[in-house]
């Protein structure tokens, strides 16, 4: 029996196998279990159903079954804090999503709900399998649902590592942020081929869906890196300035940097004349403990900055205008930046210090008619 065990843990643990592995680092990427492994904790990473497969009889799958059925689920600790995690498999049939795979997500987001834990998604998939058919969509329809239900309860973290394309991209939509990494990360909703049988618009993947693309012209994705490593190092510093749940405040991080002490910097940052720029950002780490500012959406709607920092040890998110970007007026893009951040934090228990110089909004036939009576308003 204990023979058995170790077999079948040493099969689960090669996923798709030794190929695919080695593919997967020749793309410049870790596998699900790495990720894991980087992100968590040493140690504390608790795996669940590690030895389900799939239960599909057509097109040939019933000889097809690889253990953990392409997404590896479980529990851990970053920084001693609870999370549930799922990280997408690419090398076990390119990560996608069938039955089984989706009871094991929502099995853990489930979990997380009844303990007040947050979930991170590690989101690395082919989408759908077609060779499941309706149970496959079904699926993703249980996702969302909990996507929806868990909204403003506990944080979500998406972290897209590879491919995510189709109706996959609505789970991570659903989530409170998204990070991708840098060239091998792609989100759409229809892939460059349909695009151009369809418009006859020719597009490469990394323009159409790349990281660049989302986090500064879309706005879909607010985080970026350069590779999985720094990706993982970014939700562990985004962790740290969240609650676990709606019902605790955001930990408390006691500083050695004084209340009191004085930045003569400031005497001369705001220049007199109303026309010349300054750099919003200065004022704001001049204020925060230690001067550290982790910035959410640096990249996009640059005209208003966001992001979280802490006041005698204590979480703010913070939004401000910023000077040198339209002189700091308020866009559609800079409105729903800010409104949805705003909403985060008022559900997550977390005060927010505004900074304002802002001369009003931006006029423009481009902006009235792209509705920024509607998205002003928010």
């Amino acid at each position: 029996m204990s023979e058995l065990l170790k077999k079948k843990n040493d099969e689960a643990e090669l996923g798709g196998g030794a190929d695919r592995i080695a593919a997967q680092h020749k793309a410049g990427k870790l596998t699900a279990r790495e990720r894991i492994d980087f992100l968590l904790d040493p140690g504390s990473f608790v795996e669940l159903d590690r030895f389900v497969t799939h239960r599909c009889s057509d097109f040939g799958m019933e000889g097809k079954k690889i253990l953990g059925d392409g997404v590896v689920t479980g529990h851990g600790t970053i920084d001693g804090r609870t999370v549930f995690l799922f990280a997408q498999d690419f090398t076990s049939f390119g990560g996608s999503l069938g039955e089984a795979f989706a009871r094991k997500v929502c099995k853990i987001m489930d979990l997380a709900m009844k303990t007040g834990a947050p979930v991170i998604g590690l989101n690395d998939s082919g989408g759908a399998r077609i060779q499941e058919g309706v149970q496959s969509l079904a699926g993703y329809a249980d996702i969302f649902l909990r996507n929806v239900l868990a909204s403003g309860v506990i944080p979500q973290i998406s972290v897209i590592m590879g491919p995510c394309a189709g109706g996959a991209v609505y789970s991570p939509a659903l989530t409170d942020f998204i990070m991708m990494v840098e060239n091998t990360a792609h989100m759409f909703i229809t892939g460059p081929e349909v695009i151009k049988a369809v418009t006859h618009e020719v597009v490469s993947k990394e323009d159409l869906g790349g990281a660049v693309a989302h986090n500064s012209k879309s706005g879909v994705s607010l985080l970026r890196a350069p590779n999985d490593q720094a990706a993982l190092q970014q939700v562990r510093e985004l962790l740290a300035f969240l609650p676990a749940n709606n019902l605790e405040d955001p930990p408390l991080v006691h500083s050695k940097d004084d209340p009191n002490r004085v930045d003569e910097k400031l005497d001369t940052l705001i220049p007199d004349s109303a026309n010349k720029p300054y750099d919003m950002k200065v004022l704001i780490k001049s204020t925060l403990d230690d001067g550290y500012f982790f910035e959410v959406g640096p990249d996009f709607a640059k005209n208003i900055l966001i992001g979280f920092g802490r006041y005698n040890g204590r979480v703010a998110g913070i939004v401000a205008n910023q000077p040198l970007v339209l002189a700091g007026c308020l866009d559609i893009d800079a409105s729903i930046k800010a409104a949805r951040f705003v909403r985060f934090c008022d559900a997550f228990n977390i005060p927010i210090v505004t900074f304002v110089d802002v001369p009003g909004f931006l006029p423009g036939t481009d902006q009235e008619f792209g509705g920024i009576i509607l998205h002003g308003a928010k």
